[in-house]
């Protein structure tokens, strides 16, 4: 039997270009890089801008003790933001060799870092990169190489396995954690052959599979281990992230933008929108 269709319906428009959505303590967290805010958005669609930032914020996450994080994208930064303000963790710089993006903070407040590899938006030829571990306290280290823009990850609810979007290898990669957070057995979880297909932002559902954006062909899929594709929803613009949420985390929140040629056109467009549906 086919899957049912599903259809997107808006939660928020007006947005510059959001990213790196998290569901955290009863709402949906993203942040909206051009215009340089974090914010919060409930169920019913009020947002809230929870943190501005001095950079373009990209991925976000929380230490064991509810404290943000957040990625300054092109000053190469790990950020905390609490109640004394924006704080700097960690300087990336010296191990990322482009622009940072997407995050994930483990339950031990370790959190997992990639970046672009080489300079897109000068359309500068391609180049592997790394991926970053920063510990709570900032000691960054690289536990992985060879990586061709390694953007979302997710991590099985064990903590043992890390998944991260390759976007550029048109794969999805999967590594073993140990104790210390280091990655080891590098294996290839799904590759995608389809034109057009590439995994960007991702999650994990409640039986293992991977839900991702795929922006050039402006829709989020529903992938298994091997590459099945066992669902396919289509957006209205190029889908860049979505994360699964709500009060029995089976509402899924899709973003999407529309690339402009300058961040100031985004800025001015405001063509970036929150959308979600019920699995």
């Amino acid at each position: 039997m086919a899957p049912a269709s599903l259809e997107l319906q808006p939660l928020l428009a007006g947005l510059a270009f959001p990213e790196a959505p998290r569901w955290h303590e009863g709402a949906l967290w993203y942040s909206d890089f051009y215009l340089q805010r974090v914010q919060r958005v409930t169920p019913d669609g009020e947002a809230t801008t929870m943190a501005e930032i001095d950079d373009q914020p990209s991925g976000l996450g929380w230490l064991p003790d509810g404290r943000l994080l957040v990625v300054g994208m092109r000053k190469r930064q790990l950020l905390r933001v609490d109640a004394h303000g924006v704080t700097v963790v960690a300087e990336l710089a010296p191990f990322a060799p482009a622009p940072c993006n997407d995050m994930l903070v483990d339950a031990q407040g370790r959190a997992y870092i990639g970046n672009f590899g080489f300079d897109l938006p000068a359309r500068a030829p391609f180049a592997p990169t790394v991926l970053l571990m920063v510990s709570p306290g900032g000691a960054t280290r690289v536990v992985a190489d060879d990586l061709h823009f390694p953007n979302g990850m997710a991590l099985t609810p064990d903590g043992r396995t890390l998944i991260v979007a390759e976007s550029y290898g048109r794969r999805l990669s999967a590594f073993d954690v140990a104790d210390d957070g280091s990655l080891s057995g590098r294996r290839t979880w799904a590759r995608f052959e389809q034109k057009g297909v590439a995994p960007d932002g991702i999650c994990l559902d409640a039986e293992g599979a991977v839900w991702m954006a795929s922006p050039v062909s402006r829709e989020v899929l529903r992938v298994r281990e091997g590459g099945e594709i066992t669902q396919r929803i289509a957006t209205p613009e190029q889908a860049v992230a979505c994360v699964l949420g709500g009060s029995d985390g089976r509402t899924l929140y899709v973003l999407t933008g529309k690339v402009m040629a300058t961040p100031q056109q985004s800025r001015a467009a405001l063509g970036g929108a929150i959308w979600q549906v019920r699995l």
